[in-house]
């Protein structure tokens, strides 16, 4: 009689749980890292004065480091102690953040342009305000001379965004063997119909990072970046100005403290562990080898969004959206093991959620605000207000005599409405209060203004938009989460697609040339030509304390969204062309296959007997007139 093997129980605390524990504890830390970062770079770009093209070559330094290790992770980390290369990728991800963050302590305090510092005057008192006849100001054409300029690049610091570049190329380094090691590892000794839920589970972990990324990012936004250093009264800007620079360096810090405790339970897994299921002794010898990794774009720093304070956006993107990508994630990892799905239907779901996200985003376009209010505005005499796009429409009769700047930023919102690039460009003669409660008084230009307004005064800061635009936000915001759910619905989906349509034998080879291309092309060029054609889009460009071109202070909406999501629904088109030749392909695999299939199954007749022509290569049939003589058929 014959007794049947019991399957033994896993217990709750196995190692391979353990293991699942700590690569979502991983991931987490990895994506609160990486979305710190994110909703950092707008204030870096500030604090560096650098365009948006070499933020975006900043950016890129993560996919560059990564490219320095694919090829060594890709052939011999399968061979080596996985678990402990994630710790120690894990450990130089936290000292590529902590070296981030060093510009922050080494840099002297932040000076943003402005004309109007040396004219406050207290609350109770009139000061004599930029608009002059004697030319007290800097004018545009005068250019410092070559000690001045190599003393005042030296002060500023201006180099030191190397040590970002830096940090983030190490921050790639070593997040290199955490997908592909962990997640093979996962696929190796679990069982096969509990892997999509695993991987959506550690994604799902994962995706919890960037919602307290851009939390951290919104709060570190709000913090003035010489924090404890100055004293804030004195400052004339706030976190809505375009000028500001939040104490983004002090995140890098937390960031990496969390990565480096993530870290730890790595160096402490063993090389193998038995397949889920089995006991140590029934450990197989032929585990499959290899690593896998799958490139999720990146969010740009910059939004198509009715623009918000930058603090206000990586918070509502934080809070709002990523929990719907949290829940994607799950849904297709659960439809896959519901339905027990092959690769043939992971392609159709990937397919199918994609062309729905783009939909999602087509519907983007048309959600926009008025362009005309709170932009550079220069109200001419006897005429309709106009949008200044060249810095020789900004001077007319109100301010002809007043000796202005063309290139100084100092936005203040007048009473009708308008906002005028500085104060001496809107006329004002004088002010009263200090810091970021001055006051300005009878300013000339807005007093030949054709709108209606209610004084000659005005306040510091651009003003706000209509009120349409927070509708306008709320509908943006709600049409971006739906998306977001539907793309990371095909994500887990994804996964599976890599890992089973690769031989074993050639897993480890095929995905380190999959990942060196995806990195070469989709990681580090994007970001540079995203930058630079954002940068065609800027309205008003700063200008750096040793005079030349800084960070831009205000853009074209229209053009900024007609540039950045033409070239996004480009590159999904073509995407889909890619799409289709995969699917294309694995049709006709699975149809192979299900011939071949057909063809091994032995056919059988009405008493359940085999006919014999299944899978049998050979038979051997006696003849009856002749037993002794055999036919091979």
């Amino acid at each position: 009689m014959s007794v049947e093997k019991k399957t033994a129980r896993e217990p709750c605390c196995s190692k391979l749980k353990m293991f699942l524990a700590a690569m979502g504890f991983v991931y987490f830390a990895k994506a609160f890292q990486g979305s710190y970062m994110k909703s950092s770079v707008t204030q870096i770009e500030r604090r560096f004065d650098i365009p948006s093209s070499l933020i975006g070559f900043i950016d890129g330094s993560f996919e560059i480091g990564n490219l320095f290790v694919i090829a060594f992770v890709s052939y011999f980390g399968a061979k080596l102690h996985r678990p402990r290369l994630i710790g120690a990728g894990c450990l130089i991800m936290a000292i590529g953040s902590f070296i981030t963050a060093a510009p922050h302590f080494f840099q002297g305090p932040y000076k943003y342009e402005t004309s109007i510092s040396h004219f406050s005057a207290s609350n109770d008192t009139e000061s004599i305000l930029p608009c002059l006849t004697n030319g007290s100001l800097t004018h545009d054409n005068e250019i410092p001379t070559v000690e001045i300029q190599a003393g005042c690049e030296k002060a500023a610091s201006s180099s030191l965004w190397l040590y970002v570049f830096l940090g983030n190329m190490l921050r790639g380094v070593g997040e290199t063997p955490v997908m592909p090691l962990g997640l093979s590892y996962l696929d190796d000794f679990s069982r096969e119909e509990n892997t999509a839920l695993y991987m959506s589970l550690v994604q799902t972990l994962g995706i919890m990072g960037p919602v307290f990324g851009f939390m951290l990012g919104s709060f570190c936004a709000k913090l003035y970046v010489d924090i404890g250093a100055v004293d804030l009264d004195t400052i004339t800007i706030n976190y809505k100005d375009s000028r500001w620079v939040g104490a983004w360096g002090l995140g890098f810090l937390l960031t990496g403290g969390v990565m480096l405790l993530a870290g730890i339970p790595f160096w402490f897994f063993p090389k193998s562990l038995p397949k889920q299921g089995e006991t140590e002794t029934e450990k197989k010898s032929n585990v499959l080898e290899g690593e896998q990794d799958r490139f999720i774009p990146d969010n740009n720093k910059h939004s198509t969004a009715p623009n918000k304070p930058a603090s206000m956006a990586v918070l509502a993107k934080g809070i709002m959206n990523l929990p719907a990508v949290a829940l994607g994630i799950i849904t297709g990892g659960f439809i896959m093991k519901k339905f027990k799905l092959n690769v043939l239907g992971a392609t159709k779901i990937c397919t199918g959620t994609s062309l729905l996200a783009f939909s999602s985003m087509l519907i983007q376009y048309f959600l926009q605000c008025d362009n005309s209010v709170g932009l550079i505005i220069q109200c001419l005499s006897n005429r309709a207000p106009q949008v200044s796009y060249q810095q020789n429409t900004l001077i007319s009769s109100c301010n002809m005599g007043c000796s202005c700047s063309l290139k100084h930023w100092d936005p203040i919102c007048a009473s009708n409405g308008l906002t005028y690039a500085s104060p001496c460009l809107a006329g004002c003669q004088t002010s009263t209060g200090d810091g970021r409660d001055m006051v300005f008084h009878n300013c000339t230009c807005i007093g030949e203004s054709p709108l209606p307004f209610a004084n000659m005064s005005s306040v510091l800061g651009q003003c706000p938009r209509k009120s349409d635009c927070d509708y306008m936000f709320k509908f943006y915001m709600a049409v971006t989460v739906i998306g977001a759910f539907l793309s990371a619905c095909g994500a887990t989906p994804g996964y599976i697609i890599l890992l089973r349509t690769i031989n074993p034998e050639l897993k480890s080879l095929a995905l380190g040339i999959y990942i060196l291309i995806v990195r070469t092309l989709g990681g580090i060029p994007p970001p540079i030509y995203f930058g630079a054609l954002i940068d065609r889009t800027c309205l008003k460009w700063g200008t750096k304390q040793c005079g030349g071109r800084g960070a831009c202070r205000i853009y074209d909406s229209g053009a900024f969204r007609n540039a950045f999501l033409g070239l996004i629904y480009g590159l999904y088109s073509l995407s889909y062309v890619l799409w289709g030749i995969l699917y294309n392909r694995l049709s006709h695999r699975e149809k192979k296959l299900a011939l071949k299939n057909q063809l091994k199954a032995p056919e059988q007749d009405d008493n359940g007997v085999s006919s014999g022509n299944g899978n049998v290569s050979s038979a051997i049939v006696k003849c009856s007139e002749n037993p002794d003589q055999e036919t091979t058929i």
